[in-house]
């Protein structure tokens, strides 16, 4: 879907700030969300994908506005409320007033039905498609061309695997793209690589 959480190569945010030493968590709420997140996948109450969904369901001043780890804890608790385990009144009690919620899932979808294989060399296009459910495909990328670099082992498929779908597991392709094709008049002369599931890839002809 197309959200506030895919910012990646959009201008007008500036550099990105870097500190080596930066800290890892900040207060110990952060640390107690992190850990039952991580036990939550473990347990199988939900799975990675669904986790990255709920993220991206946030709304939109909710999300700009989140830290990491409020972002972490608004999936955990909004999934455990899709899942039955707690309800959002017993949430609303908890914090003494009405807990933010993601909103709800739009529907997933299957493997493409044309996917095909490919090798090394092989010169592919992204397709051009708007998901509403979750994806895992960066939107700086759509419909831009490259070429295969390398493949990898397969995972489940997130388009499906967010949403409670069975679907094939696919391998992803590393893909390398030419920055300035990405970003016409808006980048240097430089390469980027991007690991793209193999429905999202149509052969370049």
């Amino acid at each position: 879907m197309d959200g506030m959480h895919d910012l990646g190569g959009k201008q007008g945010f500036g550099p990105v700030k870097h500190r080596r030493d930066a800290e890892v968590f900040h207060a110990d709420w952060e640390v107690r969300a992190n850990a039952l997140y991580s036990l939550a996948v473990k347990c199988g109450v939900f799975n990675m994908d669904e986790y990255r969904h709920a993220i991206e369901r946030m709304t939109p001043q909710h999300y700009l506005s989140a830290s990491y780890y409020e972002r972490s804890l608004t999936s955990l608790a909004t999934l455990c409320v899709e899942k039955g385990l707690v309800t959002a009144d017993e949430l609303a009690q908890l914090a003494g007033g009405a807990y933010p919620l993601a909103m709800p899932s739009a529907l997933g979808r299957h493997n493409h039905a044309n996917r095909v294989a490919f090798v090394p060399g092989d010169l592919v296009r992204v397709r051009d498609e708007h998901v509403a459910g979750h994806v895992r495909m960066p939107g700086y990328i759509r419909g831009k061309h490259g070429v295969v670099i390398s493949q990898s082992p397969v995972y489940p498929f997130p388009d499906a695997h967010a949403h409670g779908l069975h679907a094939q597991d696919e391998p992803t392709y590393d893909v390398r793209f030419e920055a300035n094709h990405l970003w016409p008049q808006g980048a240097e002369d430089a390469q980027v690589h991007v690991a793209v599931f193999e429905s999202y890839l149509e052969r370049l002809t």
